[in-house]
């Protein structure tokens, strides 16, 4: 199993990012909430990693912080719910407004995220009320993004794409870009900004 990396990074295309160890490239997939984190192109990152094997593929998938990691190990131990839509969630929300909304019963804000329809919801509230004491969990997302990745000609593109990629349909990641302020920023914060207008705290039921 490989707990963490160390390395260089040297390509962050969400949801994806390469990272260099010891002259050796690791493809990594990596949630949004990790993305805000990252440190520009050519810097040195640690990433606390989860190993899925298959048969038809090893992936890494690696977090900014171990509670990233244990709130996403917990996630796809539920019934219906993979490493991508565990992605998605985590992607959509930080660890603490994830943890809110399953308190708080809220399935209305967590069917707002891609892949996640009422059934599925109303399990991830019912099977991780239970877990959430397994890891102390922060209450937001710390800061925004670091520095973008170089040599982006288009974020507003890049974001469309991260989007999709994420599980929205192309038409709702364009429509979810339009809506938010994109001038003069960082792809990171386009789509921070999109998802943060799109999943918003519901009332508790």
């Amino acid at each position: 199993m490989i707990g963490f990396l160390r390395g260089i990074l040297r390509d962050k295309q969400p949801p994806g990012l390469l990272l260099e160890v010891q002259g050796v490239g690791y493809e990594v997939e990596a949630p949004m909430t990790t993305f805000y984190e990252l440190p520009a192109i050519g810097e040195t990152v640690t990433l606390y990693t989860h190993l899925a094997v298959r048969e038809d593929a090893h992936t890494l998938y690696g977090f900014s912080k171990l509670s990233d990691r244990a709130l996403f190990r917990s996630l796809i131990r539920v019934n219906g719910v993979g490493a991508k839509l565990a992605l998605t969630i985590l992607s959509g929300m930080d660890a603490g407004h994830f943890a809110a909304c399953v308190q708080a019963g809220d399935t209305a804000s967590l069917t707002k995220l891609p892949g996640v329809g009422k059934k599925t919801a109303e399990r991830l509230v019912v099977e991780m009320r239970d877990r959430l004491g397994d890891w102390e969990l922060p209450a937001a997302a710390a800061g925004a993004g670091r520095s973008a990745t170089p040599d982006v000609l288009d974020p507003v593109e890049e974001a469309v794409t991260a989007l999709v990629a994420l599980g929205y349909k192309p038409q709702d990641a364009s429509r979810m870009v339009r809506a938010v302020d994109t001038a003069e920023r960082a792809t990171e914060d386009i789509i921070r900004s999109a998802l943060q207008a799109t999943v918003q705290p519901g009332r508790p039921r």
